[in-house]
């Protein structure tokens, strides 16, 4: 009988190892507590998620952690946490929360389920529940689907860009014009001078749209990030104020950037005016660069990101943060906290827009009542930084060349045909790729294409540009439009070789992209001479 014992005390205490050793294999965190809410057993993956925590009801209990809804900014009363539930009897499946210690910003996200235990009489004893840790899967689908959104979104703004670069495109050389013929007239003057500025503000308005879409294309080089944040600074200091402090901390010897030097610089100063509109009574501004190596883990927990050596930017203040709540809706285009008339909501899908197309990456930091950091993240650079172009006004110049203009907007078309005949260019007008195509088969050879990126009909001027030059091999190309789509433009940079106008743009731009492509022709010719 002894020994009958003896094995059955040998083989229940082998289960009892055993079931323990499952339970603390389990890839979920496990915890039972008694009738009365106090912990009996935490398995392995409980203790290292939650740690040791004070019996329900409790005032250390209280304290152990901050419990909110699965909004992650609604608290959980008392009697509605899991454990309450549980220590009432409550049984519960795939019930999700957010857990965050005090003091701490890490959100932990949660789905539980819980079941009662009884004894043989039926009496319960208590309860277990299993906590499945969603936080990384949670973060992966929230970015999936703000990409999606801003996908969608990118789209419908980017058609509409399209659209309104023809018309501004029109209004900006109509204007010109104008002005032109009342210079002696200082108040029509005056006028003119209104409806340009109205046009450049369209313009900035749409290059917004287009930079939020990724459609607007960037000219990225390897830049100095030390050098264009003082630069930045210098602007900023008198726009913000006495009020706002601004600080800089540099790290030494900071890696070139590859990013578009005039789309970073806009950038920053869109970051900054927002951090100024958080600190209505003053406070401090603080620009950061350093170097950063972003490992696979990181790039794990952000969709998009390649790991990878990057330059680092950051903007800080110390104003009102950004509510939990809205978080992660900041980068939504036209959301903004602002009160009406006060902001378009574009800023700053405008900064995430290009920091993305530039194969970067942003990430907000920002608690209520202490501040905010925006920290954009940009691709390593491979090479000497290019010298920045000349800020000169370029000089208006023509030609007697013959140009092949082909544009399916009406309005636009007409404009074209008014300023090459006033720079002197002989020009001919085609509103789709087929009609210039029939053109071609029976004209003289053209010196030059000037064709839209998108055409109507389903074609477009890429196709059309290398089936011309495939019949004349000397025929040079310059691309124009207000929406490139993938035509010419891919991961945010003009394809090489190839040339683009950006509508809206002014006589002297369409003035100096015409002699530049020409030029090419010019040297070639030369070249081909010598040869």
């Amino acid at each position: 009988m002894a020994e009958g014992l003896t094995e059955k005390a040998e083989a229940l205490r082998r289960k009892s190892e055993m079931l323990d050793k499952t339970i603390d294999s389990m890839a979920d965190a496990v915890l039972m507590i008694d009738a009365e809410g106090g912990v009996l057993f935490g398995n392995a993956v409980w203790k290292r998620l939650i740690g040791d925590v004070p019996p329900y009801g409790t005032p250390g209990w209280s304290r152990a952690f901050d419990r909110f809804y699965p909004d992650g900014a609604t608290p959980i009363p008392a009697d509605e946490t899991l454990l309450g539930r549980a220590a009432r009897g409550e049984d519960f499946d795939n019930v999700e929360i957010c857990i965050r210690r005090p003091g701490e910003t890490r959100m932990i996200r949660l789905v539980a389920s819980g079941r009662a235990v009884t004894d043989g009489a039926g009496e319960r004893q208590g309860a277990v529940i299993v906590y499945h840790d969603v936080t990384a899967s949670r973060e992966t689908e929230r970015q999936l689907y703000q990409a999606q959104k801003m996908e969608a979104v990118g789209q419908l703004t980017g058609g509409v860009a399209h659209d309104f670069n023809n018309i501004l495109t029109v209004i900006t050389g109509g204007i010109e014009m104008i002005a032109d013929g009342v210079q002696d007239r200082p108040e029509l003057a005056k006028i003119a001078g209104m409806i340009d500025e109205a046009v450049d503000r369209g313009s900035g308005l749409t290059h917004q749209l287009l930079s939020f879409a990724r459609r607007q294309p960037l000219q990225p080089r390897a830049i100095d990030v030390n050098a264009l944040v003082l630069d930045a600074t210098r602007l900023l200091r008198p726009t913000l104020g006495e009020r706002i402090e601004i600080e800089t901390r540099l790290v030494q010897g900071p890696w070139l950037a590859l990013a578009d030097p005039v789309q970073l610089g806009n950038a920053l100063i869109n970051l900054a005016i927002n951090a100024r509109d958080a600190m209505s009574s003053g406070g401090r501004l603080t620009f950061e660069t350093a170097n950063v190596v972003l490992d696979e883990d990181y790039a794990a927990q952000n969709a998009e990101l390649t790991s990878g050596a990057y330059t680092m930017v950051a903007v800080s203040d110390n104003g009102t943060g950004i509510p939990a709540s809205v978080r992660d809706r900041v980068f939504d285009p036209f959301f903004t906290t602002k009160p009406v008339g006060k902001g378009t909501g574009l800023g700053l899908s405008m900064v995430y827009g290009f920091v993305r197309q530039s194969g970067g990456h942003i990430k907000i930091y920002s608690e209520e009542g202490v501040g905010t950091t925006m920290k954009i993240y940009l691709p390593r650079a491979v090479g000497a930084a290019d010298a920045l172009q000349s800020g000169m006004a370029p000089e208006i110049i023509g030609g007697r060349e013959t140009v092949l203009v082909v544009e399916d907007d009406d309005l636009v078309r007409q404009y074209v045909m008014t300023n090459l005949a006033a720079l002197g260019y002989a020009a001919v007008a085609a509103a789709s790729a087929s009609d210039a195509l029939a053109l071609a088969a029976h004209s003289p050879p053209f010196d030059l294409l000037l064709t839209d990126v998108i055409l109507g009909a389903g074609g477009n001027g890429r196709e059309l540009a290398n089936e011309l030059v495939r019949r004349q091999p000397s025929l040079r190309v310059l691309y124009t439009s207000g929406y490139t789509e993938d035509v010419i433009v891919h991961h945010g940079r003009l394809d090489p070789g190839l040339h683009l106008l950006t509508k809206p743009y002014r006589r002297a731009d369409l003035a100096r992209m015409i002699r530049l492509v020409l030029g090419e022709k010019a040297v070639a010719k030369v070249a081909a001479e010598k040869a």
